[in-house]
C-alpha cells in the first residue's frame, strides 16, 4: 500500500493537465468524426434537387429570351409595316381632303376675287321690268365665269356653291342652297394668281358686263383682295333624287 502511494504520489500536476487535455481533444474528434457522416450525405441529398432546380430555372430563362427575341422582332415588323402604313393613311388622307374640297365642305383661304351686284339705282321707281334687277342669272352667269377662269372655290353671301347648288329667284331675294340671299349679291372666288386677268379675257363676262352693266346699269363692282376665306358648304350631302344630262346628238352630216 506504501508503494502505490508513492508511485501516486510522484505523478505531477501538469501530468493530470496533459492528460485532461488530450482526453478532451479525443473527444471533439471522435463528436467531429461522428457529425461528418450525416453531413456528407445531407449535401449528398440535396445536390440533385439544386441541380434540377437550377436546370428547371436554366430551361424557363432560355423560353424567356426566345419570347424576348420574338417579341422584339415581332415589334421591328410591326414598326417596318407602320412606315407602309403611314404612307397609305398619308395618301388616302391626301385624298379625302382632296375629296371634301372638292365637295366644298372645306373652307378654302387665299387671293381671289369679289363681284358684288346691286340692283339698278332707277329700279325703286321703275314699275316694272326686270332688267333693271340682279336676278338668279346674273349670279349664275357670275358663278360661271368664274369657274371657267379658273376659280378653286365660290360663295354667294358666304353660301358655299357645290355641284347640288340651285340658285333660284324668289321674290326679290335669292334662294342658295337651302338659305333665302338679298341684295346686294357678294360672289367670292379663290383661285389662281391670274384669276382676274383670265377672267377679264373672257369674251363672254365682257358680253355680260356691257349687257347687264352698261345698258342696264346694275352695278357691278370688282375687289381684288390678297386674302380671303370662301367657307365650307353647310347644307345637307344627301342626294334624294339625281339624273345624269343626256348627251346631245351628233348633228347629221350633209
Amino acid at each position: 500500500m506504501s508503494g502505490a502511494w508513492v508511485r501516486f504520489r510522484s505523478i505531477t500536476t501538469w501530468e493530470i493537465t496533459l492528460f485532461a487535455a488530450l482526453a478532451v481533444l479525443g473527444f471533439l474528434v471522435t463528436a467531429q468524426l461522428r457529425s461528418e457522416t450525416p453531413r456528407v450525405q445531407y449535401t449528398s441529398q440535396e445536390r440533385a434537387p439544386l441541380i434540377g432546380t437550377a436546370l428547371g430555372l436554366q430551361v424557363e430563362q432560355k423560353a424567356l429570351q426566345g419570347q424576348i427575341l420574338d417579341l422584339r422582332n415581332r415589334i421591328t415588323a410591326t414598326e417596318t409595316s407602320n412606315q407602309g402604313s403611314d404612307a397609305l393613311v398619308k395618301q388616302l388622307n391626301d385624298a379625302l381632303f382632296q375629296a371634301r374640297l372638292a365637295g366644298g365642305l372645306t373652307a378654302l383661304e387665299g387671293g381671289g376675287l369679289v363681284i358684288q351686284l346691286e340692283d339698278a339705282p332707277q329700279a325703286a321707281q321703275a314699275t316694272g321690268g326686270s332688267d333693271l334687277l340682279v336676278t338668279g342669272l346674273d349670279v349664275r352667269s357670275v358663278v360661271e365665269q368664274l369657274w371657267l377662269a379658273g376659280a378653286e372655290a365660290v360663295a354667294v353671301n358666304d353660301e358655299r356653291v357645290v355641284s347640288t347648288t340651285a340658285i333660284l329667284d324668289i321674290g326679290g331675294s335669292l334662294l342658295v342652297n337651302s338659305a333665302y340671299l338679298a341684295p346686294p349679291y357678294q360672289v367670292k372666288a379663290v383661285g389662281p394668281k391670274d384669276l382676274y386677268s383670265q377672267l377679264a379675257a373672257s369674251a363672254s363676262w365682257v358680253d355680260f358686263v356691257a349687257a347687264r352693266a352698261g345698258q342696264n346699269g346694275i352695278r357691278l363692282s370688282i375687289a381684288v383682295p390678297a386674302d380671303l376665306v370662301v367657307p365650307a358648304y353647310a347644307g345637307s350631302v344627301t342626294i334624294r333624287y339625281a339624273r345624269t344630262p343626256a348627251s346631245p346628238a351628233p348633228s347629221a352630216k350633209p
